[in-house]
């Protein structure tokens, strides 16, 4: 549920959001995405988190970065990590909860609503925090796809659960086959 005159932020997951869009089949139009959420309620902030490879001579997420940057959303980056792991493969970590919820903490006393991209339970305290503050919390993932992105701890946490495949018709696309299987956030 969403009222107009609310203040509302909306903070994305970026890896998150985009792995339960392609469990979905649909990659998200962030133009709409944002569009659909000014006129829900009045958006103060669009957070984007993600993380970044230094070292890469093109990263397929960096157009995405540029244009979401230019286009009215607060970009949250920082350097990936890169190791191999006890099998010889290369793996990448960049985790961006602790950043998430800081803003989220430190915008708190501003608005009424903060609109959470993710499934990640590890949120659950942050949403619990943000209640006890006044804020409604909506998360935004999907229970349709097997096995389901949204925990059930932070989907039960949450004041409104929504599901990203009814947003389909709104915020989505058909999903961009990246070059050599890799995989934007």
């Amino acid at each position: 549920m969403f009222y107009k005159d609310e203040r509302l932020a909306l903070f994305i997951d970026g890896s998150n959001l985009y792995a339960a869009g392609k469990a979905l089949g649909f990659d998200i139009d962030y133009k709409l995405l944002r569009q659909e959420f000014m006129r829900r309620g009045k958006m103060l902030r669009a957070f984007y988190y993600t993380a970044l490879l230094e070292n890469d001579e093109y990263s397929p997420i960096r157009p995405l970065v540029d244009w979401l940057n230019y286009n009215g959303f607060t970009m949250v980056t920082k350097t990936a990590k890169e190791y191999v792991d006890s099998q010889g493969r290369r793996k990448v970590k960049g985790n961006m909860d602790i950043e998430l919820t800081v803003n989220a903490m430190e915008l708190a006393p501003h608005v009424d609503h903060i609109v959470l991209f993710s499934g990640d339970g590890d949120f659950r305290p942050l949403v619990e925090s943000l209640q006890r503050q006044g804020v409604r919390v909506s998360v935004v993932s999907t229970i349709k796809s097997n096995p389901p992105m949204i925990s059930d701890e932070l989907r039960r946490q949450a004041d409104n659960f929504i599901e990203l495949n009814e947003l389909k018709d709104v915020v989505g696309r058909p999903v961009r086959e990246m070059p050599d299987g890799e995989m934007p956030e």
